[in-house]
């Protein structure tokens, strides 16, 4: 067994997410979103290193020591399996090892309003699904390509960097390519499998001009397009699909985000407050005809709105998830305060105030 498996079951025991290795520092391990560290000494560079090019596959090798950051997965044999990222900083190098649960999730544990399994079923248009860096995206993701497998027959293409969860053949066939390996960005990855006869496509990450383009021409064709992005808010995840384009551009963008967009899940992880674990809270936006409007209009800040108002076509806002939370005792006011878009409504929470 190599060393750095210890480490890893460590981790996966204590129940946490990610295993954080940095020259200079002991061991530490995100539990319920916090940083805490292992009772263990500092870990010179060196030891780093070495823990380290136990896990780097051999052709990555030459990459970190031109300076690159290195993304890939890693198996350990009795803690699973987890996602990697090594990077040089000004004290030597260091790494994080994110958690991949052994089993996709099943969708309905998600705890999504029925409106989001209902536009899934629809097999065209762009899902987005939102959040921060840790919020939980790519197990939703996860979910929602196993509900399409286990729902349809087709062929899924997953991009991703690295590949996280391995998903078995069911009711589709299911072609999984990562970023390095097998294609040598999601760019070209997209373009390749537009033409492999898609039904559903997921992209791990949509990261620039030219992925969100070719992303946006794929769900415009009638292909079922899962991506992601990191931003807060349903809001700014049209805006920023909007941004990245040159200003010329983006009214055509406008309209083909207005067409083609389904829904956008914007989701956060909240700790529980029995400390029991954490919990989704997802602000979900459905494309009606009223919002696709707003989108063609450049009228993006009266999306909030339509979301409030909504309720009807399944949507829900995240701090009206967060209130009813509170209300039902899942999650603490100071929780709700700390991950609320407008944190104005739960100020007496943070003043220490009751509810």
């Amino acid at each position: 067994m190599n060393r750095i498996d210890a480490f890893l079951e460590l981790a996966a025991q204590q129940g946490g997410s990610d295993l954080h290795l940095v020259s200079g520092e002991p061991p530490r391990i995100r539990l319920l979103g916090r940083l805490e560290p292992v009772r263990f000494r500092e870990l010179s560079p060196s030891e780093v290193m070495s823990l380290i090019d136990e896990m780097i596959p051999q052709e990555m090798r030459p990459r970190l020591d031109d300076g690159h950051m290195l993304d890939f997965a890693y198996t350990a044999d009795k803690a699973g399996r987890f996602r990697v990222n090594v990077s040089r900083h000004l004290r030597g190098v260091a790494a994080v090892m994110r958690l991949v649960p052994s089993k996709v999730p099943e969708f309905a544990s998600l705890g999504m309003p029925d409106a989001v399994r209902q536009v899934l079923m629809v097999p065209k248009g762009l899902t987005l699904v939102t959040g921060p860096t840790g919020s939980g995206k790519s197990t939703t993701l996860a979910a929602m390509v196993d509900f399409i497998n286990q729902t349809r027959k087709g062929h899924i293409v997953t991009i991703e960097d690295p590949i996280e969860f391995v998903h078995e053949y069911k009711s589709c066939v299911i072609t999984q390519r990562e970023i390095g390996a097998h294609a040598p960005t999601f760019a070209e990855a997209l373009k390749s499998c537009v033409r492999e006869d898609p039904d559903a496509i997921l992209i791990g990450e949509m990261r620039d001009l030219e992925t969100i383009s070719l992303a946006l021409t794929a769900a415009e064709t009638g292909i079922q397009v899962l991506g992601t992005l990191h931003t807060n808010g349903s809001v700014r995840s049209v805006d920023r699909i909007v941004n990245v384009f040159p200003g010329p551009r983006q009214a055509q963008v406008r309209t083909m985000l207005a067409d083609s967009l389904r829904m956008v899940v914007s989701q956060q992880l909240v700790r529980r407050a029995d400390q029991t674990g954490r919990v989704v809270a997802a602000e979900v936006l459905i494309n009606t005809h009223a919002v696709s409007s707003m989108i063609r209009r450049g009228e993006s800040h009266k999306l909030m709105s339509a979301i409030q108002a909504g309720s009807r076509h399944g949507m829900q806002g995240l701090d009206s998830v967060l209130t009813e939370m509170v209300r039902a005792g899942t999650i603490s006011g100071e929780e709700a305060y700390e991950h609320a878009l407008d944190r104005s409504q739960f100020e007496r929470y943070a003043s220490g105030q009751a509810a």
